[in-house]
């Protein structure tokens, strides 16, 4: 889809995925604990809902918890959750009111009860919504659901429920998390840092990369036009030639 953006017309992505890195370096720079950080990274997650929104992208995925940063301080750790706990209840009006569908992806075997009965409520309750798809990585990591996808056409397959011609990649994108979406067009990367960090592995396999030195609290419209207008200057061949 093309949409004039500040008199350039510009062809807009169809499915946007972020990598959203940077929280606790903000908060550093602002001699604050690096909760302070994720708290308003998490305000900053909403902005980027109404910008995208706002400029015709579908589908936006965003990177929040991944199955490493379980690793982090249990106080970093404790506060993260809290920040998921009240985001997935406040939510629900937000999305309704704006039309907008959630959906979580990433294993949900280890993260708090509460923290899953949210989970399910929030979309339950935004499931009809037909405007921005919005899906946020929960207790993520690319390598952990191709192994959960895996598992799931092994346990097929020795049921005798499917033969060994019937593993596609078809089969397999539908045995993800994400095999109600379309492949991302555009993966960003905020803070500076050059890797995918396990973030949609298959997914991501043509997918064109942005990388901007922007701490991701400070990520606005402004970066988000920018992120696209590099995409408008790539040549997307899918292995093929022009």
């Amino acid at each position: 889809m093309e949409r004039e953006i500040n008199g350039e017309l510009l062809n807009i992505p169809e499915h946007v995925a972020i990598i959203m890195d940077g929280n606790g370096r903000w908060a550093k720079k602002r001699l604050m604990p690096r909760n302070f950080g994720h708290a308003e990274g998490a305000k900053a997650i909403e902005r980027a809902c109404e910008n995208a929104d706002e400029l015709g992208i579908k589908y936006l995925t965003v990177y929040a918890f991944s199955t490493e940063n379980w690793k982090r301080s249990v106080e970093e750790v404790t506060g993260i959750m809290n920040i998921f706990r009240k985001y997935l209840v406040d939510s629900i009006e937000r999305s309704n009111r704006e039309n907008m569908r959630v959906r979580i992806i990433g294993k949900r075997d280890g993260l708090p009860e509460d923290i899953i009965e949210k989970i399910n409520n929030l979309e339950k309750e935004t499931a009809k919504n037909t405007g921005l798809q919005f899906s946020v990585a929960i207790n993520y990591g690319g390598r952990d659901e191709l192994t959960r996808a895996v598992r799931s056409i092994a346990e097929n397959y020795k049921n005798n429920e499917l033969d060994i011609e019937d593993i596609t990649e078809e089969l397999i994108s539908k045995r993800l998390d994400t095999r109600e979406l379309p492949d991302p067009d555009l993966l960003i990367r905020t803070s500076g840092e050059f890797r995918t960090s396990n973030f949609l592995p298959w997914q991501i396999a043509y997918s064109e990369f942005y990388f901007t030195d922007i701490l991701w609290p400070d990520f606005d419209m402004d970066a988000l036009v920018d992120a696209v207008r590099y995409y408008n200057k790539r040549e997307r061949r899918f292995g093929g030639v022009r």
